[in-house]
């Protein structure tokens, strides 16, 4: 079996949360099992171990997890992507659609620089508009978004093609399309 599939069997599928007819992607089983934990960060370490990165940005909450350990993994710092309100310095903000309504994300002003090659790392891709926000706000303080990165691509929901469609390199590591 190789990687990617025995990640994507260690996902738990919770059906009808948070509302009925949605599939829940779980990663937790991943974080839990020391084992899956190990070779979910080690995928992501030996995709970008030569990839001449700044820093590695995480977007709020499940990104914290994954791109805090591959940042220290790679001997990067890690930028937090912080949904309104959370963040206590000065901030630039991006705001998104939603399914129904809209979402702020934002990012301390200080938190990278012209040049920095950032990888953004998330969960999963769902809709899109979380990604496309953070990559954003790392554009607008002159990053570079190298690579957007989630364990999971649910391809139905459209986001994998937006955010393709803004020219943003996308890795997934498995995908659930269809079920």
């Amino acid at each position: 079996m190789n990687a990617a599939t025995y990640i994507r069997d260690n996902i738990r599928t919770v059906p009808d949360w948070p509302q009925p007819g949605v599939q829940f992607r779980d990663i937790t089983p991943l974080l839990q099992n020391p084992k899956t934990f190990r070779v979910l960060v080690d995928m992501f370490v030996h995709r970008y171990m030569d990839a001449n990165l700044s820093l590695v940005a995480g977007v709020d909450a499940r990104g914290f997890i994954l791109g805090a350990v591959v940042a220290y993994e790679l001997n990067l710092g890690f930028v937090p992507i912080r949904k309104k309100g959370k963040l206590p310095f000065h901030t630039v903000s991006e705001e998104y659609e939603l399914e129904y309504g809209s979402a702020t994300v934002e990012l301390h002003s200080d938190a990278c620089k012209a040049g920095d090659r950032v990888l953004l790392i998330d969960d999963l891709v769902a809709t899109g508009g979380t990604m496309l926000a953070a990559a954003k706000l790392l554009n607008r303080l002159g990053a570079t978004v190298v690579e957007a990165a989630a364990i999971v691509d649910l391809p139905e929901l459209g986001g994998s093609d937006l955010i393709k469609a803004q020219n943003i390199p996308l890795y997934t590591v498995c995908d659930f399309s269809g079920h």
